[in-house]
């Protein structure tokens, strides 16, 4: 299926708007530039290869976010996963991690860099207080970033430090008792050096009522983030960067329901809690007006808790519900802590601008050092009390290069390449100890042709590769199993090296003295040895087993189209289209409706729906007033390899109401104003125990997502 009718409705009524013939002008360059910096030298997006997205400041305050999972709807072929209380994990055109519990995960699939440190693995970071932009990178990023952006590199970039001194006091309330307070203030320090410091606090209750314990705020938000940069300029050739990082969250886990709805019955809710502590120094040397050297080292220390209620219930419930059985009152309790060490460091050679005949080139070495320590408990009332403790050792080290070369002025060529060496080492406290070693490659090429003064076409082929490893749950747990899935998993203790090539083609054009800007990309990829995340349940040795399996390969094609068209000075129409099919060639699970092991063929990939849509409009009224109002939404998708359970399809309205005078900004803001009921993650299994008499029927089982919001952000810059 393509787009339903109601999207493809709406966008042919968009698609419509924008023909020339619309009726109204407006003065030249109405419509901003926008930098992509994601790449090793800065590039306007006009110029840019490759499928890219560019969030801004305004749509990030016009839409209220506070964190990333407030804005990738917007983003065409971008998707994410809670199964906690933000958004941890995100997928681009199909690729990406669903979630994690106890196997390590040192590489998500989607890279989350937050100015120069690498988030990935530490999402819940995201927040967006004090940010300039968020940068979208579908696809392979080999040379720059190599196995940390398999499938595409998320770019999140803070303000940097002023010139002159100013400052922002902010703060919002909203309902779900939500406020945030802010503060940010940048300026000289001395004459060579300026800073900048944010500090932001958001709170909310949430959007859970947990019967049992009478309480409204057991799956809440409570988050502190602090940055800290300094811009150090002792000549006009040389700049150092120095920023510290400090992110303190304190939320609840308390998201699912029985009867599929927002109020629980858990009698011990869980915490999702992140402390992070980080720090960066960079340094750019310009030795002359064409060659220069940048370095930077990174360090950044996580201390991670995500615990849950495992039975969801507690023995109250029971006395109300029939439960033949009674039920269990069990924990499931991870504590994580993630200590990584990052130098990169790079020469560049060439002028910046590309005339014909002129080159650019980029040589580099980039090292990473991590360690994961894991302590888990379960402690049960059927099962007793169960611990265990494992510790995940990974070193990474990369030698890139890339080389830019303008055949003439209108058709340039690009060639790079990243070689990269993998090392990981992981022992647990049940015996078991594995290491492995990989070389891998990742490489593009690319081609960038000027149509015109304000058309560019472009052609690449991405590849992108990630590490395999060993599936330690599966292993560990291997004796235990009943003789059926001992033998099953015999083949799958290990999964191999997973390889993204990507295909692609596009287009980028401003027409109407640039009030319409317009970005097309058609993409295909070719996923061998797919590492696709499934999970199993040994009834018979009671063991609910989770693994990666590589052996199939699977493909994935598509289309993002990005328009902004400026009507006049008061009017912006916006449209964000993305259509994805993504398929599995084959893959072996255990069924747990047909209790035995099937063979699906031909399969869609898991939270890969095959449509997205964000499109809408922002007017400006005078000088003072203006508004947003939006719609976006996707089509259904799968959440899962074990079972045929899907997530709907939705839709979403959107919309704000902004006023500033002087120095004061307010915004009136509302999402999902018509309060639909939405999933951002899924379950398929047996848990209710009023089920077939406690026969523990399976049931789809979904995380709600955030349901009708609204409130008031007020800005004081000074």
């Amino acid at each position: 299926m393509l787009f339903t009718s109601r999207p493809l409705a709406v966008a042919l009524a968009f698609t419509g708007m924008l023909a020339p013939g619309y009726g109204l002008a407006a003065p030249e360059g109405i419509l901003e530039e926008i930098i992509v910096t994601a790449n090793f030298r800065h590039t306007q997006l006009m110029d840019s290869i490759g499928s890219i997205s560019v969030l801004g400041e305004r749509t990030i305050s016009e839409r209220a976010a506070q964190h990333l999972q407030d804005i990738l709807n917007a983003v065409p072929n971008v998707t994410w996963a809670a199964g906690a209380s933000r958004s941890r994990f995100v997928q681009v055109r199909g690729v990406g991690d669903l979630e994690q519990f106890y196997d390590p995960k040192y590489y998500p699939s989607v890279g989350i860099m937050l100015d120069d440190l690498e988030l990935g693995d530490s999402a819940n970071a995201g927040m967006l207080f004090d940010v300039a932009q968020v940068e979208v990178l579908r696809g392979p990023q080999g040379t720059r970033f190599g196995a940390s952006a398999h499938a595409g590199m998320i770019n999140i970039r803070t303000n940097k430090p002023t010139d002159d001194f100013e400052g922002e006091l902010s703060g919002g309330a909203g309902n779900y008792d939500s406020y945030n307070l802010g503060l940010v203030l940048s300026g000289p320090l001395t004459d060579q050096l300026k800073g900048r410091l944010a500090v932001q606090q958001n709170n909310s209750d949430g959007y859970i009522d947990n019967d049992r314990l009478d309480k409204d705020d057991s799956n809440n938000f409570d988050e502190l983030t602090a940055r800290a940069r300094l811009q150090w300029d002792p000549s006009d050739t040389t700049r150092y960067d120095f920023s510290a990082f400090y992110f303190d969250s304190d939320n609840g886990q308390d998201a699912w329901s029985l009867d599929n709805e927002r109020t629980t019955y858990s009698d011990q809710p869980g915490k999702d809690t992140q402390e992070t502590l980080a720090f960066t120094a960079g340094g750019n040397w310009l030795l002359d007006s064409s060659h220069s050297v940048e370095a930077v080292l990174s360090y950044t220390d996580s201390d991670l808790h995500y615990s849950y209620d495992a039975d969801w219930i507690s023995d109250e419930f029971c006395e109300t519900y029939l439960c033949s059985f009674g039920n269990d009152t069990a924990r499931e309790i991870f504590d994580r802590k993630r200590d990584k060490w990052i130098a990169d460091i790079r020469f560049l050679g060439g002028n910046n601008d590309l005339n014909a005949g002129d080159a650019h080139y980029v040589i580099g070495l980039y090292a990473n050092d991590g360690k994961e320590t894991l302590d888990y408990h379960y402690p049960s009332v059927w099962y007793g009390d169960y611990s265990s403790n494992s510790d995940y050792d990974t070193e990474r080290y990369a030698l890139y290069g890339e080389y830019e070369y303008a055949l003439s002025s209108k058709l340039t060529l690009v060639a790079g390449l990243r070689l990269e060496h993998f090392e990981d080492d992981y022992h647990d406290s049940n015996g078991f100890h594995t290491d492995n070693s990989d070389d891998l490659w990742n490489g593009v090429l690319s081609a960038r042709y000027a149509l015109s003064d304000n058309t560019m076409a472009y052609v690449t082929v991405a590849r992108g590769s990630k590490p395999g490893g060993v599936n330690t749950t599966a292993s560990a747990n291997q004796p235990w199993m009943s003789p059926p899935f001992q033998d099953f998993t015999r083949g799958k203790l290990n999964f191999d090296d997973e390889t993204l090539l990507n295909k692609e083609i596009g287009l980028r054009t401003e027409q109407f003295d640039q009030r319409l800007s317009l970005s097309l990309a058609l993409f295909h990829a070719d996923r061998d040895n797919a590492q696709l995340e499934s999970w199993m349940w040994d009834d018979q040795a009671g063991l609910w087993i989770g693994y990666l399996d590589s052996s199939s390969d699977a493909t994935n094609y598509g289309m993002e189209l990005e328009s902004t068209f400026a009507v006049n000075e008061s009017i912006e129409l916006f449209a964000n289209l993305g259509w994805l099919h993504a398929e599995v060639d084959s893959i072996e699970a255990f069924d747990l409706d047909e209790w035995q092991f099937v063979t699906r063929k031909n399969r869609n990939q898991a939270k890969s729906p095959e449509y997205q849509y964000n499109i809408g409009t922002r007017v400006a009224f005078n000088a003072q007033w203006s508004a947003r109002i939006e719609m976006e939404g996707q089509d259904d998708s799968f959440y899962g390899y074990y079972h045929d359970g899907k997530l709907d399809s939705y839709d979403l309205l959107n919309a704000s109401l902004n006023w500033r005078a002087g120095n004061i900004a307010v915004t009136l803001w509302g999402r999902n104003l018509s309060d639909e009921d939405y999933a951002v993650h899924g379950l398929y299994f047996g848990n209710d125990p009023r089920d077939n008499f406690g026969a523990w029927q399976n049931e789809t089982y979904l995380q709600l997502g955030e349901p009708r919001t609204y409130g008031v952000n007020v800005n004081y810059s000074f």
